[in-house]
């Protein structure tokens, strides 16, 4: 990125040297991620992230379709379906924190353009059962469209035959802020949300950010190389995390109860405001969430907490920690005392 960003500036769509040295980084980017996906390169379409990605995706559908998805998407997907004129099925989602496949089989219709879910919730960390509702949506002909902005570095994710499109964003796994990619399998090719020049295959025009796509393939690199070790490792600090404090602290609970992804742990501290551990644990250099960063800043609860038919009182205490591969177990171990403390001194001041 950094050789890139030093120069010379170099256009992939100039037809001079310096272009053709871009486009041949440009090309070779798109093939490493198309490979991470057992993909065609002119399936991989580069974007600003998630947020672009899904987008394109929604505003590319015809006014009145009829869609599937839940109200524990992502505010990119949730905030925009409310902006659009579509025909949209809400699938009801209890405390285990993901749509079923039977469910999703009984609400298609024969006017259904359309399925979208989260791999992983972003805040539960729940995941769906991505084979068996691939393959409902391969038999019944209808596009599934998978977020996987909060999937992908965290466990390996093979794609089934049945899979449309699926949105990511670079910075979720160590690359660059501001990049990300949509995977558009044939034959679905939605109208561009930005117009102008031909690149990104006539599906978004404008000068491609390089240095953020070299940098977001080269994270796809290593995560080709280091999936298997690096999702051990999340597992290993997260079962630590929740196993002490499970055994330090009592009226505790996980929320969502269904199979999770490798670094999310969303815990309900009962007795506790949430606001108030959050303060304390960020004077203690402990970096934590009420949900979805895109939500921060908000006193509510958790809209996706309450969504699952979590009552406010426990969503409000509840706290959301994810891990990295970066992360040590020594950290792990900090932060189960502080956090234990804490809570305990605030139980407390509130008794």
């Amino acid at each position: 990125m950094l050789k890139e960003l030093k120069g010379p500036p170099a256009n992939p769509s100039s037809v001079h040297s310096f272009g053709i040295d871009a486009r041949k980084l440009l090309t070779s980017a798109r093939k490493t991620v198309a490979d991470f996906f057992h993909a065609k390169p002119e399936e991989v379409t580069f974007t600003s992230g998630g947020t672009e990605s899904l987008n394109l995706l929604l505003r590319g559908l015809k006014p009145k379709s009829h869609l599937l998805t839940t109200r524990l998407e992502h505010s990119a997907i949730h905030e925009t379906l409310k902006s659009l004129d579509l025909d949209v099925t809400y699938l009801p989602v209890g405390t285990k924190g993901a749509p079923t496949p039977a469910q999703i089989e009984s609400a298609i219709r024969p006017d259904t353009k359309g399925i979208l879910l989260s791999y992983s919730n972003g805040e539960t960390g729940v995941k769906i059962d991505l084979t068996a509702i691939a393959q409902i949506a391969r038999e019944k002909n209808v596009p599934l469209f998978i977020d996987a902005v909060s999937a992908i570095g965290k466990e390996r994710l093979d794609l089934p035959k049945g899979v449309s499109a699926l949105a990511l964003s670079a910075h979720k796994f160590h690359g660059p802020k501001g990049v990300g990619a949509l995977l558009l399998r044939s034959p679905h090719k939605p109208s561009p949300l930005l117009t102008g020049g031909a690149q990104e295959l006539n599906l978004r025009a404008g000068t491609e950010n390089l240095a953020g796509i070299i940098g977001l393939a080269k994270a796809i690199e290593l995560l080709q190389e280091k999936q298997p070790s690096i999702t051990e490792h999340l597992l290993f600090l997260r079962n630590r995390f929740e196993k002490g404090l499970f055994d330090s602290l009592p009226d505790i609970a996980i929320n969502g109860e269904g199979p999770r992804i490798a670094n999310a742990s969303n815990i309900a501290f009962f007795g506790v405001d949430g606001e108030s551990l959050l303060l304390h644990l960020d004077l203690n250099h402990i970096a934590a969430s009420h949900g979805s960063a895109c939500a921060s800043g908000s006193l509510e609860p958790s809209r996706i907490l309450l969504e699952m038919g979590i009552d406010r009182k426990r969503a409000r205490s509840s706290i959301r920690f994810s891990f990295s591969r970066m992360n040590r177990v020594e950290e792990i171990d900090r932060a189960v005392q502080i956090i234990s403390t804490l809570v305990k001194k605030l139980r407390k001041i509130s008794a």
